[in-house]
């Protein structure tokens, strides 16, 4: 792994740190203040701006149903200074994929758009289903 990687995926342990943490100013810390920046949640509409993305974040942080996430099964895809990370997000209900995008800031990888969602049904690898239907198999490029 290149020191690049390495650094993308603490800047990723980094966001998911600061969710389980419930830390507003360490979440903030972590979004770009240099370039664009949106979000995504799961079942909200899009979020741009730096103010709207954070108002966002502090809402969930503070809020008393903030869910506890773990992410994993992280993927790396490396563009000059930008960077994606494909993840799983595992929370006490399911699963979500996720995407986070960082942006090279004054040499620190920076957050400019995360997106969550809900993984459809039969295509996650905890499926515990056994019958040989070909129709469950993940799409090409899925994390698996």
């Amino acid at each position: 792994m290149g020191s690049d990687e390495h650094e993308v995926l603490e800047a990723h342990a980094a966001f998911y740190d600061a969710f389980a943490g419930r830390d507003v100013d360490a979440m903030g810390d972590l979004w770009s203040t240099d370039a664009p920046v949106s979000c995504i949640h799961p079942g909200w509409s899009l979020l741009v701006g730096r103010e709207a993305v954070l108002a966002s974040w502090q809402s969930i942080l503070e809020g008393p149903a903030a869910p506890d996430v773990v992410s994993s099964r992280e993927i790396v895809h490396l563009f000059g200074d930008t960077a994606l990370v494909m993840c799983v997000e595992t929370l006490a209900d399911g699963q979500l994929m996720a995407t986070n995008v960082f942006r090279r800031d004054a040499g620190r990888w920076k957050i400019v758009h995360h997106q969550a969602g809900l993984i459809s049904s039969g295509l996650d690898d905890d499926d515990d289903d056994d019958d040989d239907d070909d129709d469950d198999e993940s799409p090409p490029g899925f994390l698996n």
